[in-house]
């Protein structure tokens, strides 16, 4: 897969990787704005199973 990816860019291989950290990085917001809220609801994270009394 990512000798694909390093095939289908185009440019020298510094524009390659500047393009890959590009997409890297858009990979990354997406996911912080979009996937991790709305399956936030679903996540057993914040529930505690000792009580604090």
């Amino acid at each position: 897969m990512y000798a694909w990816w390093w095939r289908v860019l185009p440019g020298p291989w510094w524009v390659r990787v500047l393009i890959s950290l590009l997409v890297a990085a858009g990979v990354v917001l997406f996911c912080f704005t979009v996937v991790f809220p709305a399956i936030a609801d679903h996540l057993a994270i914040n529930d505690g199973t000792v009580d604090g009394q």
